[in-house]
């Protein structure tokens, strides 16, 4: 596939490549280009740390650019209003939201969650690279033990159809939330194996019931429920 095929987000690819380079030493950058401050970075800066990456073989088209997805850009949307001030985004995988999240809001902390130790790595390298205000993480919201309401916002999306213990993943996110929590799933029944829940209104009211929330606000898009839940 060619990386630079539809809309490539370069600065998220650049950050991940210097980071990686940082890290282990490859691919290896001249030291100006690591020490430059992204947002000092060229555009013969950004093209020459592409070109080591795509040297490298690196899957740079990762970093297509989903910000139209109807999904995320409802999120996106609906985050606009609410104006997080720090958010923890739990089951990042492969940066759908969050990679347009961190265009979107550079100034807003934010803490990724996942089980799987390649994309923490990934996320890490990005960090490291160019977006400080990213702390990726290797952890399991159900068993956490961060302090109560230590995020004003978490995002939940197109991540509870993948969690066991669905009820401690919702208790757990209210618990962590200060003013909100945000999440999508699928609406229909579909063909992926990793979908072990299908999640509807009437069942998402009943655990965030359970978590001691009531303030539900239900929205849509083609095949996903969104919902917002106030505390």
């Amino acid at each position: 596939m060619n990386d630079m095929n539809d809309r490539f987000d370069a600065p998220l690819a650049c950050a991940w490549i210097r980071g990686l380079s940082l890290r282990t030493g490859e691919p290896a950058l001249p030291a100006g280009l690591l020490a430059t401050p992204p947002e000092q970075l060229s555009e013969a800066d950004r093209q020459q740390i592409l070109a080591a990456g795509r040297a490298m073989q690196l899957k740079l088209y990762r970093f297509k650019d989903h910000r139209d997805l109807p999904r995320v850009k409802r999120v996106l949307g609906i985050l606009s209003g609410i104006q997080p001030e720090s958010l923890l985004d739990v089951g990042s995988g492969r940066g759908v939201f969050l990679f347009p999240f961190l265009r979107a809001f550079p100034g807003v902390p934010v803490t990724s969650l996942d089980l799987l130790p390649h994309r923490a790595e990934l996320l890490g390298d990005i960090s490291r690279g160019g977006y400080p205000q990213l702390t990726a993480l290797r952890q399991d919201i159900t068993t956490w033990d961060m302090p109560d309401k230590s995020f004003d916002t978490v995002t939940l999306l197109e991540v509870l159809e993948h969690i066991p213990d669905v009820q401690a993943a919702v208790g757990a996110a209210v618990r962590l939330a200060r003013r909100c929590v945000v999440l999508s799933v699928p609406s229909k029944p579909d063909d992926n194996p990793e979908h072990i829940h299908l999640l509807t209104k009437p069942i998402l009211t009943e655990l965030f019931h359970n978590a001691g929330c009531d303030g539900l606000h239900f929205d849509g898009v083609p095949n996903h429920l969104i919902m917002t839940a106030w505390l």
